[in-house]
């Protein structure tokens, strides 16, 4: 998996707090932005992240390129619907065949070697020797793919602003969500991090915040993380 920030709103932090600051202000926008200094932006900032006034933070977008996920992953993250996604088409594009191998099967880190682990990789070449032979048939690569897995890797960028990007950390980087997904939530949340520190210093699961939302589904350490994600975001720094 590789996951990159590949761009966002300039001065991103900065753009929040004068949107918090035109809320409340008679002053003109030349006179805001003159005005907001850093101790504004990190007050602004962390009150509006406190009291919920998240509107402020729709005008900072964040792109992502990803790939090497599985076509499982990316089906999860195109839900997420207020957001904008360029995928890698499977219809115009008869491309390498690469898949996935989640660790659960390849002897807990990805290997091969074990019986489940090497049934996995003859199934995989085999779909991808059935696709091979369907395209020199001359099907068409919109129907050819009919034969491939969710395992399939795929490219995809993705665009999101800062508060669905709250609301993707808070579902995706839970102990609960799909490992795949949520190693790339992680990579996500550690870049945006990286660009906008202040945005994103209370991003992440539920329990970060708070008490656990998940109930009697809860992982049952709210504390290990906790721990882990202010290291992620301490070592994206």
């Amino acid at each position: 998996m590789n996951v990159v920030l590949l761009q966002c709103t300039p001065e991103p932090e900065r753009l929040v707090a004068l949107a918090a600051r035109l809320c409340y202000s008679p002053a003109s926008i030349a006179d805001l932005q003159e005005d907001v200094s850093r101790k504004d932006v990190r007050k602004l900032i962390r009150r509006v992240l406190s009291m919920g006034h998240a509107s402020v933070l729709e005008h900072v977008v964040f792109t992502f390129g990803v790939e090497g996920i599985s076509r499982a992953a990316s089906h999860q993250l195109v839900r997420h619907r207020i957001a904008s996604y360029s995928q890698q088409s499977q219809r115009y594009v008869s491309a390498t065949f690469g898949y996935v191998l989640p660790k659960t099967i390849g002897n807990g880190a990805g290997r091969t070697g074990t019986p489940l682990a090497d049934r996995f990789e003859k199934h995989m070449k085999e779909s991808s020797r059935i696709y091979a032979e369907l395209l020199a048939a001359g099907v068409p690569p919109e129907d050819a793919r009919f034969v491939l897995p969710n395992a399939t890797e795929t490219k995809i960028l993705v665009t999101m602003n800062a508060r669905e990007l709250h609301h993707f950390f808070a579902l995706r980087t839970c102990r609960r969500a799909q490992w795949e997904i949520r190693e790339m939530a992680r990579r996500m949340l550690a870049l945006a991090a990286g660009k906008a520190p202040l945005l994103f210093e209370t991003a992440g699961p539920g329990c970060v915040r708070g008490r656990c939302p998940e109930g009697k589904m809860t992982c049952g350490d709210p504390e290990g993380v906790r721990r882990e994600f202010a290291a992620l975001k301490e070592g994206s720094r």
